[in-house]
């Protein structure tokens, strides 16, 4: 299983509607990229690890796939859909990781 983690990274200037990610992009993207998808969740940054610090992320969106191939089949299609919606809930530029799960 491997896990795509899109982050947001946290700015002074960084806007991030948790609503319109959690209740419309999110639920687009499963229905877009359908059973390929084991699972989804979302992360919202409250704080980094030393007092007082901002957290490095504002959100983190984590869907989890069999392979890097039915995640990459399954998002190609619609990639430019995906992304074009992006500027409805943020005004940052995601970064992707993608992770084999271990545990």
């Amino acid at each position: 299983m491997i896990k795509v983690s899109v982050m947001y990274p946290n700015k002074s200037d960084a806007n991030f509607d948790i609503e319109y990610y959690c209740n419309t992009h999110m639920p687009m993207v499963q229905g877009l990229l359908g059973d390929t998808i084991k699972s989804i969740s979302v992360d919202y940054g409250l704080a980094g690890g030393a007092p007082g610090e901002s957290a490095s992320f504002i959100a983190m969106g984590h869907l989890t796939f069999d392979s890097v191939d039915s995640f990459q089949n399954a998002f190609g299609p619609h990639a430019e859909k995906i992304m074009a919606d992006i500027p409805n809930y943020t005004n940052t530029q995601p970064q992707i990781q993608i992770s084999e799960i271990k545990v």
